[in-house]
């Protein structure tokens, strides 16, 4: 498997943000890390391993991001408007510095996969659908997809339309809602330990698109699927699987 370390300044973010690469060809994935995690994550916990024949079949290239949530959204002694811009800033990275790069890099004008679990989730929904021209495929494993999560109940405009449930429930653009009609979503949550939030708002988005009338898999695993890298291993190449089956990639 070819594996490729990469880092360049961002002059959103004023730093060097280090991400990795694995695979040669294929549709390019953006893995967003969870709490706290780091471009590495994904490696280190064993995801690329139960992924690899994806990636070595060159339907997949992996492209793993660095974050900045312990500056924005976990930065709890930061006011929750603050904690939104940081993210904002994020963002225009994500889009506007990375993924030209990796558009060039993988010599693919397509849309991309977002994907992550825990916070990671979070990113890749709302990526998605911020986002829906970049990413027109997302796999959220074990979300929160309420911003007020992070911000002890705090709403404002800035965190309003970085959380998913709000803002979605209101949307009525329908240049967003074409591209959901158009494109592809797999929301999963277990039922075991530790997932009662992610499954809390999990279904609550499910309520939202099915009362929108938009497409997307809600898929809710066993009693014994805990908010854990154990669960992910198992969900992350099945759902792979059925991409590969629908010839998303």
């Amino acid at each position: 498997m070819h594996i490729e370390y990469r880092s360049f300044y961002s002059s959103h973010l004023n730093r060097e943000m280090p991400f990795k690469i694995y695979g040669h060809t294929g549709k390019p994935m953006l893995v967003f890390p969870s709490s706290g995690g780091s471009f590495h994550e994904y490696e280190d916990f064993n995801m690329i391993d139960v992924i690899w024949p994806f990636i070595e079949n060159g339907e997949i290239t992996v492209y793993a991001a660095s974050s900045v949530d312990s500056e924005s959204w976990l930065n709890h002694g930061l006011h929750p408007h603050d904690m939104a811009v940081i993210h904002n800033n994020y963002d225009r990275y994500i889009i506007d510095e990375l993924l030209p790069l990796i558009k060039y890099h993988s010599n693919w004008q397509g849309g991309l996969i977002a994907t992550g679990c825990s916070m990671g989730a979070f990113h890749a929904l709302n990526f998605y659908l911020q986002h829906p021209d970049a990413f027109d495929t997302a796999i959220a494993l074990s979300g929160i997809y309420d911003a007020r999560f992070f911000t002890g109940g705090y709403m404002d405009a800035e965190v309003y339309l970085n959380s998913p449930v709000d803002y979605l429930k209101e949307l009525k653009d329908e240049w967003y809602l074409n591209h959901y009609h158009k494109n592809n979503l797999i929301v999963c949550a277990g039922q075991g330990r530790w997932e009662e939030d992610t499954l809390r708002d999990t279904r609550l988005l499910d309520t939202i698109f099915a009362e929108k009338d938009l497409p997307a898999w809600f898929d809710y695993w066993g009693y014994d699927v805990d908010h854990d890298w154990t669960g992910w291993r198992e969900q992350m190449p099945y759902f792979l699987g059925k991409l590969k089956e629908s010839g998303i990639i």
